[in-house]
Protein backbone atom coordinates (compact mmCIF):
# COMPACT_ATOMS: atom_id res chain seq x y z
CA UNK A 1 0.00 0.00 0.00
CA UNK A 2 1.32 3.16 -0.79
CA UNK A 3 2.54 5.37 2.26
CA UNK A 4 0.17 8.66 0.77
CA UNK A 5 -2.81 6.12 1.60
CA UNK A 6 -1.29 4.56 4.85
CA UNK A 7 -1.23 7.60 6.29
CA UNK A 8 -4.61 8.73 5.35
CA UNK A 9 -5.88 5.64 6.41
CA UNK A 10 -4.31 5.32 10.05
CA UNK A 11 -5.52 9.01 10.32
CA UNK A 12 -8.96 8.26 9.64
CA UNK A 13 -8.92 4.88 12.41
CA UNK A 14 -7.39 7.26 15.02
CA UNK A 15 -9.81 9.68 14.40
CA UNK A 16 -12.49 7.73 15.15
CA UNK A 17 -11.08 7.37 19.16
CA UNK A 18 -12.17 10.92 19.30
CA UNK A 19 -15.53 10.24 19.79
CA UNK A 20 -14.96 8.38 22.60
CA UNK A 21 -12.60 10.87 24.22
CA UNK A 22 -15.25 13.20 23.50
CA UNK A 23 -17.62 10.95 25.71
CA UNK A 24 -15.95 11.05 28.99
CA UNK A 25 -15.08 14.80 28.34
CA UNK A 26 -18.73 15.25 28.73
CA UNK A 27 -19.30 13.07 31.43
CA UNK A 28 -16.37 12.84 33.90
CA UNK A 29 -17.97 11.59 36.88
CA UNK A 30 -20.17 9.19 35.86
CA UNK A 31 -17.52 7.46 33.48
CA UNK A 32 -15.23 6.99 36.47
CA UNK A 33 -17.61 5.83 38.55
CA UNK A 34 -19.04 3.21 36.42
CA UNK A 35 -15.68 2.29 35.71
CA UNK A 36 -14.84 1.85 39.78
CA UNK A 37 -17.77 -0.50 40.38
CA UNK A 38 -16.98 -2.33 37.29
CA UNK A 39 -13.27 -3.30 38.68
CA UNK A 40 -15.10 -3.94 42.04
CA UNK A 41 -17.18 -6.54 40.80
CA UNK A 42 -14.65 -7.85 37.93
CA UNK A 43 -12.35 -8.86 41.37
CA UNK A 44 -14.88 -9.51 43.90
CA UNK A 45 -13.61 -13.56 43.80
CA UNK A 46 -10.05 -12.24 44.67
CA UNK A 47 -8.21 -12.45 48.01
CA UNK A 48 -8.60 -9.00 48.38
CA UNK A 49 -12.18 -8.75 47.08
CA UNK A 50 -12.76 -11.13 49.69
CA UNK A 51 -11.01 -9.39 52.60
CA UNK A 52 -12.49 -6.20 51.79
CA UNK A 53 -16.02 -7.76 50.85
CA UNK A 54 -16.24 -5.88 47.71
CA UNK A 55 -19.38 -7.89 46.53
CA UNK A 56 -21.29 -5.57 48.98
CA UNK A 57 -19.90 -2.42 47.72
CA UNK A 58 -22.30 -0.05 46.37
CA UNK A 59 -20.62 3.24 45.29
CA UNK A 60 -17.63 5.39 45.89
CA UNK A 61 -18.12 6.04 49.74
CA UNK A 62 -18.59 2.24 50.45
CA UNK A 63 -15.49 1.66 48.55
CA UNK A 64 -13.16 4.46 50.16
CA UNK A 65 -14.70 3.33 53.71
CA UNK A 66 -13.74 -0.19 53.65
CA UNK A 67 -10.33 -0.25 51.44
CA UNK A 68 -7.61 1.56 52.82
CA UNK A 69 -4.74 3.58 50.75
CA UNK A 70 -1.48 1.89 50.50
CA UNK A 71 1.98 2.23 48.55
CA UNK A 72 4.10 0.06 47.23
CA UNK A 73 5.11 -1.42 50.88
CA UNK A 74 1.48 -2.09 51.67
CA UNK A 75 0.85 -4.47 48.41
CA UNK A 76 4.53 -6.32 48.39
CA UNK A 77 4.11 -9.05 50.04
CA UNK A 78 0.96 -9.89 47.51
CA UNK A 79 2.97 -8.79 44.35
CA UNK A 80 5.93 -11.19 45.83
CA UNK A 81 3.47 -14.06 45.94
CA UNK A 82 1.66 -13.29 42.57
CA UNK A 83 5.63 -13.30 40.84
CA UNK A 84 6.35 -17.00 42.43
CA UNK A 85 3.07 -18.12 40.68
CA UNK A 86 0.22 -17.41 42.68
CA UNK A 87 -3.13 -16.24 41.20
CA UNK A 88 -6.31 -14.55 41.80
CA UNK A 89 -4.89 -12.47 44.84
CA UNK A 90 -5.62 -8.93 43.80
CA UNK A 91 -6.57 -9.27 40.07
CA UNK A 92 -8.50 -12.00 38.70
CA UNK A 93 -6.55 -12.61 35.59
CA UNK A 94 -3.42 -14.34 35.38
CA UNK A 95 -0.38 -11.50 36.22
CA UNK A 96 2.43 -12.44 33.99
CA UNK A 97 4.34 -9.18 33.73
CA UNK A 98 6.24 -6.83 36.38
CA UNK A 99 7.41 -3.87 35.24
CA UNK A 100 10.59 -3.11 37.69
CA UNK A 101 11.35 -0.02 38.64
CA UNK A 102 13.26 1.34 41.07
CA UNK A 103 12.74 4.86 41.16
CA UNK A 104 14.97 7.47 42.77
CA UNK A 105 13.86 7.26 45.97
CA UNK A 106 14.56 3.62 47.17
CA UNK A 107 17.55 1.59 46.02
CA UNK A 108 15.12 -1.82 46.26
CA UNK A 109 13.28 -2.37 42.79
CA UNK A 110 9.62 -2.26 43.07
CA UNK A 111 7.33 -4.64 40.68
CA UNK A 112 4.35 -2.85 39.43
CA UNK A 113 1.95 -6.18 37.93
CA UNK A 114 1.25 -4.91 34.42
CA UNK A 115 -2.14 -7.36 33.57
CA UNK A 116 -3.44 -8.30 30.03
CA UNK A 117 -6.12 -5.90 30.20
CA UNK A 118 -3.54 -2.69 31.83
CA UNK A 119 -2.03 -3.49 28.10
CA UNK A 120 -4.63 -3.87 26.17
CA UNK A 121 -6.64 -0.64 27.46
CA UNK A 122 -4.33 1.78 29.43
CA UNK A 123 -0.96 1.05 27.77
CA UNK A 124 -1.62 0.89 23.99
CA UNK A 125 -4.94 2.38 23.65
CA UNK A 126 -2.83 5.80 25.32
CA UNK A 127 -0.29 5.31 22.42
CA UNK A 128 -3.47 5.70 19.79
CA UNK A 129 -5.18 8.58 21.97
CA UNK A 130 -1.62 10.12 21.80
CA UNK A 131 -1.58 9.77 18.11
CA UNK A 132 -5.14 10.53 17.50
CA UNK A 133 -5.30 13.75 19.35
CA UNK A 134 -2.18 15.03 17.89
CA UNK A 135 -3.49 13.87 14.42
CA UNK A 136 -6.66 15.84 15.14
CA UNK A 137 -4.78 19.13 16.38
CA UNK A 138 -2.61 18.55 13.29
CA UNK A 139 -4.90 18.08 9.97
CA UNK A 140 -1.65 18.52 7.66
CA UNK A 141 0.51 16.39 9.95
CA UNK A 142 2.72 13.18 7.49
CA UNK A 143 3.50 11.08 10.61
CA UNK A 144 2.69 8.01 9.16
CA UNK A 145 4.97 8.72 6.22
CA UNK A 146 7.93 8.33 8.42
CA UNK A 147 9.23 6.54 11.03
CA UNK A 148 9.04 7.30 15.33
CA UNK A 149 12.25 6.92 16.79
CA UNK A 150 11.32 5.06 19.96
CA UNK A 151 14.33 5.51 23.22
CA UNK A 152 12.77 3.05 25.63
CA UNK A 153 14.39 1.15 28.84
CA UNK A 154 17.82 -0.86 28.10
CA UNK A 155 17.12 -3.63 30.42
CA UNK A 156 16.31 -7.37 29.40
CA UNK A 157 13.60 -9.16 30.49
CA UNK A 158 14.00 -11.65 33.26
CA UNK A 159 12.24 -15.09 34.07
CA UNK A 160 11.57 -15.62 37.33
CA UNK A 161 9.08 -18.45 39.10
CA UNK A 162 7.07 -18.35 35.51
CA UNK A 163 6.47 -14.33 35.99
CA UNK A 164 8.56 -11.88 33.36
CA UNK A 165 10.08 -8.32 34.95
CA UNK A 166 11.76 -5.65 33.21
CA UNK A 167 11.35 -2.26 32.36
CA UNK A 168 7.49 -1.55 31.13
CA UNK A 169 9.47 -0.08 27.35
CA UNK A 170 10.75 -3.80 27.19
CA UNK A 171 7.56 -5.59 28.27
CA UNK A 172 5.57 -3.21 26.11
CA UNK A 173 7.99 -3.33 22.68
CA UNK A 174 8.27 -7.19 24.05
CA UNK A 175 4.15 -7.81 23.45
CA UNK A 176 3.41 -5.40 20.57
CA UNK A 177 2.30 -6.72 17.42
CA UNK A 178 5.30 -7.91 14.71
CA UNK A 179 3.67 -5.19 12.34
CA UNK A 180 4.06 -2.58 15.29
CA UNK A 181 7.94 -2.23 14.30
CA UNK A 182 7.59 -1.52 10.64
CA UNK A 183 7.00 1.90 11.87
CA UNK A 184 8.89 2.29 14.82
CA UNK A 185 12.82 2.70 15.30
CA UNK A 186 15.45 1.05 16.22
CA UNK A 187 14.54 -2.39 15.83
CA UNK A 188 13.42 -4.23 18.99
CA UNK A 189 16.72 -6.12 18.59
CA UNK A 190 18.61 -2.73 19.40
CA UNK A 191 15.78 -0.99 21.41
CA UNK A 192 16.55 -3.79 24.47
CA UNK A 193 19.97 -4.01 24.39
CA UNK A 194 20.99 -3.87 27.58
CA UNK A 195 24.59 -1.95 27.47
CA UNK A 196 23.66 2.23 27.22
CA UNK A 197 26.85 3.07 25.67
CA UNK A 198 26.52 -0.05 22.88
CA UNK A 199 22.96 0.66 22.57
CA UNK A 200 23.87 4.42 22.10
CA UNK A 201 26.04 3.68 18.93
CA UNK A 202 23.94 0.88 17.46
CA UNK A 203 20.52 3.59 17.77
CA UNK A 204 22.43 6.23 15.99
CA UNK A 205 23.68 4.02 13.22
CA UNK A 206 20.19 2.26 12.28
CA UNK A 207 18.11 5.74 12.94
CA UNK A 208 20.27 8.33 10.77
CA UNK A 209 19.49 6.26 7.70
CA UNK A 210 15.79 6.32 8.29
CA UNK A 211 12.85 8.91 7.56
CA UNK A 212 12.06 9.61 11.08
CA UNK A 213 9.42 12.17 11.79
CA UNK A 214 8.65 11.49 15.41
CA UNK A 215 10.69 10.70 18.28
CA UNK A 216 9.54 9.64 22.06
CA UNK A 217 11.61 8.99 25.25
CA UNK A 218 12.74 10.58 28.29
CA UNK A 219 14.23 14.32 27.56
CA UNK A 220 17.67 13.92 29.23
CA UNK A 221 18.68 10.25 27.90
CA UNK A 222 16.96 11.67 24.25
CA UNK A 223 19.43 14.98 24.41
CA UNK A 224 22.09 12.13 25.03
CA UNK A 225 21.22 10.61 21.79
CA UNK A 226 20.55 13.58 19.86
CA UNK A 227 23.82 15.48 20.53
CA UNK A 228 25.94 12.53 19.95
CA UNK A 229 23.84 12.02 16.81
CA UNK A 230 24.84 15.22 15.76
CA UNK A 231 28.54 14.56 16.40
CA UNK A 232 28.47 11.83 14.75
CA UNK A 233 26.83 12.92 11.46
CA UNK A 234 28.63 16.49 11.70
CA UNK A 235 25.36 17.88 10.98
CA UNK A 236 24.54 21.22 12.76
CA UNK A 237 20.87 20.49 13.87
CA UNK A 238 18.46 17.51 13.03
CA UNK A 239 16.54 18.80 10.60
CA UNK A 240 19.55 18.24 8.59
CA UNK A 241 19.16 14.57 9.34
CA UNK A 242 15.41 14.19 9.36
CA UNK A 243 13.91 16.82 7.16
CA UNK A 244 10.34 15.75 7.99
CA UNK A 245 10.92 15.59 11.80
CA UNK A 246 7.80 17.20 13.00
CA UNK A 247 6.54 16.19 16.49
CA UNK A 248 8.51 14.92 20.02
CA UNK A 249 6.27 13.00 22.80
CA UNK A 250 8.26 13.20 25.88
CA UNK A 251 7.47 12.73 29.33
CA UNK A 252 9.15 10.90 32.64
CA UNK A 253 10.96 13.61 33.82
CA UNK A 254 10.38 18.02 33.25
CA UNK A 255 10.90 19.63 30.02
CA UNK A 256 11.47 22.62 31.68
CA UNK A 257 15.30 22.31 32.03
CA UNK A 258 15.73 21.15 28.81
CA UNK A 259 13.30 23.04 26.34
CA UNK A 260 15.84 26.09 25.39
CA UNK A 261 18.72 23.08 24.27
CA UNK A 262 15.81 20.99 22.16
CA UNK A 263 15.08 24.53 20.59
CA UNK A 264 18.46 24.48 18.99
CA UNK A 265 18.64 20.91 17.94
CA UNK A 266 15.36 22.16 16.27
CA UNK A 267 14.92 25.49 15.22
CA UNK A 268 11.89 25.35 13.28
CA UNK A 269 9.11 27.37 15.23
CA UNK A 270 6.52 25.20 13.65
CA UNK A 271 8.05 21.95 15.70
CA UNK A 272 5.75 20.55 18.22
CA UNK A 273 6.26 18.96 21.77
CA UNK A 274 3.66 16.82 23.10
CA UNK A 275 4.24 15.88 26.67
CA UNK A 276 2.63 12.58 28.24
CA UNK A 277 2.51 11.27 31.97
CA UNK A 278 3.10 7.65 32.33
CA UNK A 279 4.69 5.50 34.75
CA UNK A 280 4.95 1.83 35.30
CA UNK A 281 1.41 1.86 37.35
CA UNK A 282 -0.43 3.17 34.02
CA UNK A 283 -0.85 6.09 31.22
CA UNK A 284 -2.37 9.17 32.90
CA UNK A 285 -2.73 12.18 31.13
CA UNK A 286 -2.09 13.90 27.12
CA UNK A 287 -1.06 16.91 26.36
CA UNK A 288 -4.10 17.65 24.21
CA UNK A 289 -3.59 21.02 22.50
CA UNK A 290 -0.57 22.38 20.61
CA UNK A 291 1.76 24.43 22.67
CA UNK A 292 0.20 23.87 25.92
CA UNK A 293 1.33 23.49 29.53
CA UNK A 294 -1.05 21.50 30.96
CA UNK A 295 -2.53 17.58 30.06
CA UNK A 296 -5.41 16.35 29.99
CA UNK A 297 -6.11 13.75 32.25
CA UNK A 298 -7.28 10.58 30.43
CA UNK A 299 -10.67 8.78 32.36
CA UNK A 300 -11.55 5.76 30.36
CA UNK A 301 -8.15 3.62 30.84
CA UNK A 302 -9.02 1.32 33.40
CA UNK A 303 -7.65 3.83 36.30
CA UNK A 304 -9.61 5.30 38.81
CA UNK A 305 -8.20 8.20 40.35
CA UNK A 306 -8.43 9.60 43.73
CA UNK A 307 -6.73 12.87 45.50
CA UNK A 308 -5.17 13.83 48.80
CA UNK A 309 -4.80 17.08 49.68
CA UNK A 310 -1.10 17.50 50.37
CA UNK A 311 -1.42 19.54 53.60
CA UNK A 312 -3.30 16.02 54.40
CA UNK A 313 -0.52 13.81 52.78
CA UNK A 314 1.04 11.39 55.67
CA UNK A 315 -0.94 13.11 58.71
CA UNK A 316 -2.98 11.05 61.06
CA UNK A 317 -6.00 12.24 59.76
CA UNK A 318 -4.69 11.53 55.52
CA UNK A 319 -7.96 11.48 53.36
CA UNK A 320 -8.56 11.04 49.28
CA UNK A 321 -11.38 12.93 47.46
CA UNK A 322 -12.57 11.75 44.29
CA UNK A 323 -12.59 13.29 41.06
CA UNK A 324 -15.91 15.15 41.58
CA UNK A 325 -14.41 17.09 44.38
CA UNK A 326 -11.05 18.17 43.29
CA UNK A 327 -10.20 22.11 43.33
CA UNK A 328 -8.43 24.47 41.32
CA UNK A 329 -4.58 25.03 41.84
CA UNK A 330 -4.01 23.07 45.29
CA UNK A 331 -1.40 20.23 45.76
CA UNK A 332 -2.71 16.90 45.55
CA UNK A 333 -1.00 13.10 45.82
CA UNK A 334 -2.45 11.07 43.54
CA UNK A 335 -4.20 7.70 44.37
CA UNK A 336 -5.26 4.91 41.79
CA UNK A 337 -7.10 2.03 41.52
CA UNK A 338 -6.29 0.08 38.59
CA UNK A 339 -7.07 -2.89 35.91
CA UNK A 340 -3.77 -4.00 36.93
CA UNK A 341 -4.71 -4.99 40.64
CA UNK A 342 -3.88 -1.94 42.29
CA UNK A 343 -6.26 -0.91 45.12
CA UNK A 344 -6.07 2.69 46.03
CA UNK A 345 -2.33 3.35 45.47
CA UNK A 346 -0.53 5.88 46.19
CA UNK A 347 1.96 6.38 42.66
CA UNK A 348 4.16 9.05 44.70
CA UNK A 349 3.68 12.06 41.98
CA UNK A 350 1.63 15.62 42.99
CA UNK A 351 -0.56 17.65 40.91
CA UNK A 352 -2.88 20.63 40.41
CA UNK A 353 -5.59 20.91 38.67
CA UNK A 354 -5.39 24.19 35.73
CA UNK A 355 -8.93 22.92 34.41
CA UNK A 356 -11.93 20.78 35.41
CA UNK A 357 -13.79 20.84 32.10
CA UNK A 358 -11.75 19.26 30.58
CA UNK A 359 -9.83 17.67 33.83
CA UNK A 360 -6.71 18.95 32.85
CA UNK A 361 -3.30 19.16 35.30
CA UNK A 362 0.06 20.12 36.26
CA UNK A 363 2.44 17.56 37.56
CA UNK A 364 4.51 19.42 40.00
CA UNK A 365 6.61 17.19 41.49
CA UNK A 366 6.94 13.81 43.92
CA UNK A 367 5.97 13.69 47.37
CA UNK A 368 8.99 12.29 48.71
CA UNK A 369 11.39 14.92 46.42
CA UNK A 370 10.83 18.18 48.20
CA UNK A 371 12.89 19.88 50.64
CA UNK A 372 10.97 20.41 53.77
CA UNK A 373 13.41 20.58 56.59
CA UNK A 374 12.91 24.10 57.88
CA UNK A 375 9.09 24.04 56.63
CA UNK A 376 9.98 25.93 53.03
CA UNK A 377 7.53 23.16 51.58
CA UNK A 378 10.33 23.37 48.53
CA UNK A 379 8.72 21.58 45.47
CA UNK A 380 10.20 20.78 42.24
CA UNK A 381 8.17 23.12 40.30
CA UNK A 382 9.43 25.34 42.00
CA UNK A 383 12.67 24.64 41.34
CA UNK A 384 12.03 24.10 37.73
CA UNK A 385 10.59 27.81 37.07
CA UNK A 386 13.61 29.13 39.38
CA UNK A 387 15.89 27.49 37.49
CA UNK A 388 14.23 28.86 33.85
CA UNK A 389 14.26 32.21 34.98
CA UNK A 390 17.78 32.17 36.17
CA UNK A 391 18.91 30.29 33.22
CA UNK A 392 17.06 32.62 30.72
CA UNK A 393 18.73 35.98 32.97
CA UNK A 394 22.60 34.41 32.99
CA UNK A 395 22.28 33.19 29.33
CA UNK A 396 23.60 28.94 31.14
CA UNK A 397 21.95 26.02 30.11
CA UNK A 398 21.81 23.22 32.47
CA UNK A 399 22.09 19.48 31.76
CA UNK A 400 21.51 18.10 35.33
CA UNK A 401 21.03 19.58 39.05
CA UNK A 402 20.51 18.14 42.74
CA UNK A 403 19.55 20.04 45.90
CA UNK A 404 19.30 19.17 49.62
CA UNK A 405 19.23 20.61 52.83
CA UNK A 406 22.15 21.76 54.78
CA UNK A 407 21.16 20.75 58.39
CA UNK A 408 22.33 23.46 61.37
CA UNK A 409 24.59 22.65 63.74
CA UNK A 410 25.32 24.67 66.85
CA UNK A 411 24.20 28.27 66.29
CA UNK A 412 24.89 27.59 62.03
CA UNK A 413 21.34 28.21 59.98
CA UNK A 414 20.29 25.75 57.71
CA UNK A 415 20.41 26.15 54.26
CA UNK A 416 19.70 24.57 50.54
CA UNK A 417 23.20 23.30 48.46
CA UNK A 418 23.04 22.80 45.23
CA UNK A 419 25.21 20.73 42.72
CA UNK A 420 24.49 22.04 38.97
CA UNK A 421 26.20 20.53 35.91
CA UNK A 422 25.83 23.23 32.97
CA UNK A 423 26.39 22.78 29.42
CA UNK A 424 26.65 26.94 29.48
CA UNK A 425 28.23 27.87 32.85
CA UNK A 426 27.19 31.43 34.21
CA UNK A 427 30.03 34.12 33.96
CA UNK A 428 29.43 34.68 37.71
CA UNK A 429 28.12 32.02 39.75
CA UNK A 430 27.84 34.14 43.02
CA UNK A 431 25.07 36.23 40.87
CA UNK A 432 24.01 33.23 39.94
CA UNK A 433 23.56 32.37 43.00
CA UNK A 434 21.46 35.53 44.16
CA UNK A 435 19.24 35.48 41.40
CA UNK A 436 18.08 31.34 42.18
CA UNK A 437 17.54 32.78 45.59
CA UNK A 438 15.81 35.88 44.71
CA UNK A 439 13.55 33.54 42.66
CA UNK A 440 12.43 30.60 44.72
CA UNK A 441 11.37 33.79 47.35
CA UNK A 442 9.11 35.33 44.38
CA UNK A 443 8.00 31.53 43.64
CA UNK A 444 7.11 29.83 47.58
CA UNK A 445 6.30 32.31 50.46
CA UNK A 446 7.48 29.56 52.55
CA UNK A 447 10.97 29.42 51.79
CA UNK A 448 11.08 33.55 51.16
CA UNK A 449 9.74 33.79 55.21
CA UNK A 450 12.45 31.10 56.47
CA UNK A 451 15.02 33.26 54.24
CA UNK A 452 14.09 36.62 55.71
CA UNK A 453 17.03 38.56 57.02
CA UNK A 454 18.23 35.09 57.48
CA UNK A 455 15.74 34.02 59.62
CA UNK A 456 16.29 29.99 59.56
CA UNK A 457 17.97 29.80 56.16
CA UNK A 458 20.87 30.81 54.63
CA UNK A 459 21.37 31.75 51.50
CA UNK A 460 22.11 28.47 49.34
CA UNK A 461 24.94 27.11 48.41
CA UNK A 462 25.66 26.20 44.41
CA UNK A 463 28.48 23.83 42.83
CA UNK A 464 29.29 23.62 39.24
CA UNK A 465 29.53 19.65 38.69
CA UNK A 466 32.42 18.60 36.51
CA UNK A 467 31.06 17.23 32.86
CA UNK A 468 29.64 13.85 32.94
CA UNK A 469 29.19 13.63 36.98
CA UNK A 470 25.60 12.97 37.00
CA UNK A 471 26.13 10.08 34.23
CA UNK A 472 28.74 8.94 36.42
CA UNK A 473 26.76 9.18 39.26
CA UNK A 474 24.17 6.90 37.62
CA UNK A 475 26.87 4.49 35.70
CA UNK A 476 27.68 3.20 39.24
CA UNK A 477 24.87 2.28 39.91
CA UNK A 478 23.89 0.64 36.58
CA UNK A 479 21.20 3.19 35.79
CA UNK A 480 21.98 4.30 32.41
CA UNK A 481 19.53 4.87 29.91
CA UNK A 482 15.51 4.40 29.89
CA UNK A 483 13.33 5.48 32.76
CA UNK A 484 16.51 6.22 34.93
CA UNK A 485 16.07 10.04 36.64
CA UNK A 486 18.15 12.03 39.21
CA UNK A 487 16.39 12.91 42.37
CA UNK A 488 16.01 16.64 42.10
CA UNK A 489 15.53 17.59 45.45
CA UNK A 490 15.72 15.31 49.09
CA UNK A 491 15.22 15.57 52.30
CA UNK A 492 18.27 13.62 52.44
CA UNK A 493 21.74 14.30 51.53
CA UNK A 494 22.96 10.79 50.71
CA UNK A 495 22.10 11.99 46.72
CA UNK A 496 23.93 14.96 47.57
CA UNK A 497 26.77 13.42 48.84
CA UNK A 498 27.35 9.90 46.81
CA UNK A 499 27.79 12.70 43.79
CA UNK A 500 29.94 15.21 45.10
CA UNK A 501 32.41 12.17 46.20
CA UNK A 502 32.41 11.86 42.68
Amino acid sequence: MPIPIINTVASWLLKKRLHQIEFFLKYPIEVQDELLMGLVVFAKDTEMGKNYDFSSIQNYADFASRVPITNYEGMEHLIDQARRGSANLFWPTPIKWFAKSSGTTNAKSKFIPVSQESLEDCHYKSSKDLLSIYLNNNENSQLFTGKSLRLGGSKELYESHGSVFGDLSAILIDNMPFWAEFSSTPSNKVSLMPDWNTKLAAVIAETSKENVTSMAGVPSWMLVLLNELLDTTGKDHLFQVWDQLEVYFHGGVSFSPYKEQFKKLLPRKSFNYYEIYNASEGFFAIQDRNKASDLMLMLDYGIFYEFIPMNAYGKEEEYAIPLSEVALHTNYAIVITTNAGLWRYKVGDTVRFTSLSPHRIKITGRTRHHINVFGEELIIENAEEALKIVSKKTKTEIIEYTAAPIFMEGKEKGGHEWLIEFRTPPEDLGHFTALLDNALKSLNSDYEAKRYNNMTLNEPVVHKARAGQFHDWLAAKDKLGGQHKIPRLSNSRQYLEELMAL
